[in-house]
This record gives C-alpha cells, structure tokens and sequence, in this order.
C-alpha cells in the first residue's frame, strides 16, 4: 500500500494524477519548472489507498506546507502522452487527471515557495493566464479565466501526432 497509481500496461504506463486549483484573485498557483521553463499543477499521483480528493490534499500540504480542503471537483483530463522523464523516456502514457478546486482562504500563503521534490529547479509561482511560458494543463489558460460550476473533460491525445 502507499505505492503512487502508475503502473505498467502493454509496454507504457497507465496513472491517476490529481491537481489544485488555488486561485486568488485572477492569478491562480502553480508550479515552475525552471529547468523546462513552463508551469505545472500543484499536485501529483494519487497512491493506492487514498481517494483522488485524500490525494489532492496530501499533495497540496507536502507542497505548499498548508492544509486546504477541496471545494469541488473541476476537470477531468484524459491525457495520452510519450514520457520525457529519463526513467521512463519515450513510453506511451495514459493518464486521468483529476482537478479538483480548493477553498483558498484570503490571506493563503503558501508556507514556502519552494519544497523538496529532489529537483532543486521546482518552486511555487502565482501566475495569470497571459503567462507566456508553457502551462500544463494547456486548459487552465482559458478555463480558469472563466469558472464553470459543473465540471468540464478535456482529451488531450499525443498519439494522433505519431500518425
């Protein structure tokens, strides 16, 4: 138990990942990935035992030292993508991403800007949707600009560029 949900499938990798959604005012936290120079989700791999919303809280205090409850559920992001990671490099991927809104509290800061992942070129920025670099999921661009009550799915398919 406690192991992260991917797992190997047919030659790829088969995951369930969770993500914040932590907006204040019209920015909304994310984090920065200096050494690709573009932006990710707050948040990360659900692990076998927990629920996606258990996950998204764990994720969100290890990374921002601040426990948050989930508000509601956002998007659903099915996503088929090659790995870049050298771990697994070039494997196709299948993954479910789950998004998931917080309750942010006004005066939410996070406790620090930067938290231990191993990769020293990770930290927290708050962003808007004109941020020029890459952001991850490409949605939240346009989506979060323009909150929805229900929840919304998205595909992204990396292998129809294989074709």
């Amino acid at each position: 138990m406690n192991s992260d949900m991917t797992v190997p499938c047919s030659g790829g990798l088969v995951s369930i990942r969770v993500g914040a959604i932590i907006k204040k005012g019209d920015k909304f936290l994310m984090v920065e990935d200096r050494y690709r120079n573009n932006f990710f989700s707050v948040g990360g791999r659900v692990k076998f035992g927990e629920t996606a919303a258990e996950a998204v809280r764990r994720e969100v205090f290890e990374e921002t030292g601040v426990d948050l409850e989930v508000e509601r559920l956002g998007f659903v992001h099915e996503n088929y993508f090659y790995e870049v990671a050298p771990a697994n490099f070039g494997k196709l991927v299948y993954q479910i991403e789950l998004y998931y809104y917080m309750k942010t509290p006004s005066d939410f800061e996070p406790k620090s800007m930067t938290f231990d992942e191993g990769k020293s070129n990770e930290r927290l920025s708050w962003i808007s949707a004109d941020e020029k670099r890459g952001i991850f999921p490409a949605f939240f661009r346009t989506e979060l600009s323009n909150p929805f009550d229900g929840v919304k799915y998205f595909l992204n398919d990396e292998r129809q560029k294989r074709r």
